[in-house]
Order: structure tokens, then sequence, then C-alpha cells
């Protein structure tokens, strides 16, 4: 018999059904994978690549570029997230697995408990992708990308470059958030809202309580880059704290959002070889 008291469950606990599909990479795909982007981008000049460990403050690349400006200096121009964090560190350290090798099924995931209340099923399907759909207890890692060009936000980070700056200063404000069964949990349509704030696009709602964010040089992510070097420049500003959020604001945002995103996006694997890291030296920014 359950207790009258709310049962607080693992998310590490917690498989899902798309992660079950795709866990068909082994250890050793991934170290090929892993292999090849080495070879690839050996003695080709890339910069320091992303997602990386957060924890691992040493890298011994020396492609160095300049720090982009803060954010609310910027123009929003792209969001969009990742089903599991991307990056390691903070409270997302949990691993989902390899996955299948292609971005379904792996990256990191909350390492909190959740209620049993938060985690009940929800009555939809969340953005069924080819990476899986999401439900409740789920880990996602946000991407709030921003430029230096004259752009307004839209879809993919073609939106982010322009005719007249085809090399902008890129960055990315990530947050980790946790979906739960709880409308009084964060709305990710509020979070999401953009509007023009002192002449630049900006999404005014992204978090401020969710820790010192760790900054750092590196690049754009996602699996295409498994054994590719991304070569964009991008300044990353990571919250170690992960957020609640109501997965039916999820829900409503992917109805109607204006980046056209309809579901989560795959996830590239974690970036090791020192030869591909920058250290990181700095916090806040």
């Amino acid at each position: 018999m359950k207790s009258a008291l709310t049962l607080a469950l693992s998310v590490s606990a917690i498989t899902t059904a798309s992660s079950l599909s795709a866990a068909t990479a082994t250890d050793a795909d991934i170290a090929a994978q892993r292999a090849a982007l080495a070879e690839a981008t050996k003695d080709a000049g890339f910069g320091p690549q992303s997602p990386r460990d957060l924890s691992t403050l040493e890298g011994e690349n020396d492609r160095v570029f300049a720090t982009a400006p803060a954010h609310t200096e910027m123009n929003l121009c792209n969001i969009h997230f990742h089903e599991n964090a991307e990056h390691r560190g903070g409270q997302f350290t949990t691993y989902a697995g390899n996955g299948d090798g292609e971005g379904a099924g792996t990256g990191f995931r909350y390492d909190g408990t959740l209620t049993e209340a938060e985690l009940a099923p929800y009555e939809a399907t969340v953005g069924p992708t080819k990476y899986g759909d999401l439900q409740p207890g789920d880990t996602i890692e946000v991407h709030y990308v921003h430029t230096t060009a004259q752009v307004a936000p839209g879809p993919t980070l073609g939106s982010c470059l322009s005719e007249a700056i085809a090399n902008p200063q890129l960055r990315v404000e990530a947050q980790v958030f946790v979906l739960v069964n709880d409308d009084s949990a964060l709305d990710f349509t509020q979070l999401t809202a953009h509007e023009v704030v002192d002449g630049l696009h900006q999404a005014p709602a992204i978090p401020k309580d969710t820790g010192t964010p760790i900054l750092y040089p590196g690049s754009t992510t996602g699996p295409s880059f498994n054994t590719a070097g991304s070569p964009l420049q991008v300044t990353w500003s990571v919250r170690p704290d992960v957020a609640k959020v109501s997965i039916s604001s999820v829900e409503a945002w992917l109805a109607d959002n204006t980046f056209d995103e309809t579901g989560a996006h795959g996830v590239r694997n974690l970036v090791t070889n020192p030869a591909l890291l920058a250290p990181i030296t700095q916090t806040g920014g």
C-alpha cells in the first residue's frame, strides 16, 4: 500500500520508451565516433568544440576568439532544445546511455527527485520526432541563441546570420529543465517569450536563479558533429541548476512558436578530446 505521503521517485531511475528503443550503440561505437572526430579535426585548425563536461576545466585547444558580449547586448535569434542535456555538470550528470549513436537516447539527465504526482503520465504525446517524444521526468537543454547580427528571431541557426554580417559573434544562454506534470511549475511559453528591449530582440524570462553560469568558448552542437568538427565559434553560458517546467506548457509552445520547433533535437556526443577543448577560466558574464 502506498503511503499517504507523496512518493518521491529518482529521475535517474526513469527510462523512457524512446531511450529504450534507441539504446543500440555500444561503447565501442561511441569510441569509434570519437576517434573519427579526432582524425577529422587533427591539425585542421578547428576551434574548441561543444558540448563538454563543465567540471573539466582543462583543455589544449589554442584557437582564440573574442568572448561575445552579454546576451542583453545582442539579438536573440533562435530558441530550440535537446532531449536530455548535451552538457554534463551541475545537477545533470546522470548518463542516459549511448543511445542509437545518432543523437537519440543519449545525453545527461536531471540528478534529483520528483514526486509521484509530478511524474504522473501525461494525457497527450508531446513533440514526437525521430529522437523520441517528451514525457514527465524527461530532461531538456534549452538553447537561447544570440547574435551580433541585425536580425529578428526565426527558425534554425540560419536566422542568426545575415547578408550584411555573415560572421557575427554568437552566444548561447543554456538552461536545463526537467519536465513535470504540474501546471504550477514554470511556464515554457513565458520562459521563451521574446520582445524588443532597447532596440534588441530579447527573451526577458531567461532564468536568473539557477546558479552562476559556466562561461566557455565552444561551437555549435547536435549529432551531425559526432564525427566532424563544427566550424562555428560560440560563447557558451551554461547554468548549473535545473528548473522544473510544466510539460503542458511545452506542448503549447511546440504547437505555436516563432522558431517552427515541433520537438526536441538530438544530442551530440560529449566532447572529451583535450585537443578539442579550451580551458574554462571564468564563470558568469
